[in-house]
């Protein structure tokens, strides 16, 4: 049986592969060995490669290509609707900042430079971060979950039930959901208002695997559910939401960059919370664009738009970009353009680069003095703003990447608040269960 098998060591499973070798040859297609060269970039999907001799066959048959072909037909499609600008007068396109790019834009300060974004920094965050509590909520909706009483069938990852619970009680905590009271085993909705509109439906966004809607319908009833991500996974929720009696799954495979959620045919005319558990980088923007109307649809959404409200726990930072942030005349106002801008993003890596399993509660109230830095560095003729970087203690670095989250996110806010929403930056778990613990939550007062 062994001289029937490939003659590759899988390291990882201490044996061989067990797949069987090409004709003339000890190993299987995957382990052949080929030089670099001969494998290019797919030019539909760079995130593959193929062999430059399969090219002309492969370009025919890409599934990634019959997705976008399949995507384009669909009416809820309709390309960069939610991206956003990077000049929000001249409308002009570029390429994302990569976050090699940030921090070489970093490194090329001089000392002074470098210590004058910092010191803006610490001015913009006590002018606009003073007002970001601790909110760790867990509903009494969400007890069966909380005490591992779900299905076997899915998946249970306490850190991650943590938030997701904390998620969905800061909701109802703000009136979003209608809060659960629970008699013996049966969940009873205690309705909040009489004008309220009753269980609505939810779009989650990056929804991945979908198990924060799961966890929704299982304590909430929520009868409704769209899920956007523009992945594919296995051991979805899915499966176990569509033998749920009464609710309605509807998947739909996009960017959020490119859904325009007004098109959505099963939507229209009905209330919805979106919803979104550490949406990546500027997945947040695209989110609050997409949910919101803006000037190029408000003819097309007419009276189809009913946002509810909204809980999206952010996350990321470091991936953001100007182009896609959602705003950017308020940054502006506060003197922040957009090389300070790539700047914050890039030190906000610094916030989660540490033990994430430390206590990091105590990190914000550290003093940054960054005048006696500065002065040290120069003082020993410092080899430029990376040594400097490179030279700052942990908390340090951990103390202004936190600020510039929090500076970012209160730019997303403040943003909500223009468009007449009722809304608050919270820290919906601990730093110790995840440093990336801000959740931005609103709701449409108009709705209630």
């Amino acid at each position: 049986m062994m001289e029937n098998r490939c003659k590759f060591w899988v390291a990882k499973k201490n044996r061989f592969c067990s797949n069987s070798p090409f004709k003339n040859s000890l190993f299987c297609g995957n382990h052949t060995p080929r030089t670099n060269d001969q494998w290019i970039p797919c030019p539909i999907d760079p995130s593959h490669c193929v062999l430059q001799e399969n090219m002309g066959g492969h370009l025919k048959r890409c599934p990634i290509l019959k997705q976008a072909q399949s995507l384009s037909t669909q009416p809820f499609y309709q390309k960069g609707v939610n991206a956003g600008k990077e000049d929000e007068q001249q409308g002009q396109e570029t390429v994302d900042v990569t976050s090699e790019m940030k921090r070489n834009a970093v490194y090329s300060l001089n000392i002074s430079e470098f210590f004058q974004v910092i010191r803006k920094i610490e001015s913009v965050h006590a002018r606009i971060c003073n007002d970001i509590k601790e909110s760790y909520k867990i509903p009494e909706a969400c007890g069966l979950w909380i005490k591992g009483e779900v299905d076997r069938n899915v998946p249970f990852q306490e850190k991650h039930v943590t938030q997701q619970a904390s998620i969905l009680g800061n909701l109802e905590e703000f009136g979003v959901l209608e809060r659960v009271v629970v008699k013996g085993e049966k969940f009873e909705l205690v309705e909040l208002s009489e004008n309220s509109n009753g269980v609505p439906a939810v779009v989650e966004f990056g929804a991945g695997r979908g198990y924060l809607t799961q966890m929704l319908a299982d304590c909430y009833g929520i009868r409704r559910v769209f899920l956007v991500e523009r992945k594919a996974y296995k051991l979805k929720a899915d499966r176990s939401l569509r033998q749920k009696e009464n609710l309605i799954l509807e998947r739909l495979k996009i960017d959020i960059e490119d859904l325009n959620l007004n098109a959505v045919k099963s939507l229209q005319g009905l209330p919805y919370i979106a919803i979104g558990k550490h949406l990546c980088g500027p997945a947040t923007d695209l989110t609050l664009r997409c949910c919101l109307v803006n000037e190029r649809n408000v003819e097309q959404c007419g009276s189809n738009c009913h946002l509810k409200g909204l809980a999206l726990a952010t996350c990321c930072h470091h991936l953001c970009q100007w182009k896609h942030y959602i705003n950017k005349k308020y940054l502006t106002s506060l003197g922040i353009g957009k090389e300070e801008f790539h700047a914050i993003t890039w030190f906000t890596s610094w916030a989660v680069d540490a033990d994430h399993g430390s206590d990091l509660s105590d990190v914000i109230d550290f003093k940054l003095h960054p005048e006696s830095i500065e002065k040290e560095e120069c003082a020993e003729d410092a080899n430029g703003v990376e040594a400097i970087a490179r030279s700052m203690k942990a908390i340090e670095r951990a103390k202004l990447g936190f600020m510039c989250k929090q500076i970012i996110d209160m730019g997303r806010l403040m943003w909500l608040k223009e468009h007449g929403l009722e809304t608050q930056l919270v820290k919906y778990v601990p730093s110790s269960v995840s440093p990336e613990n801000h959740l931005l939550i609103a709701r449409h007062v108009d709705h209630f």
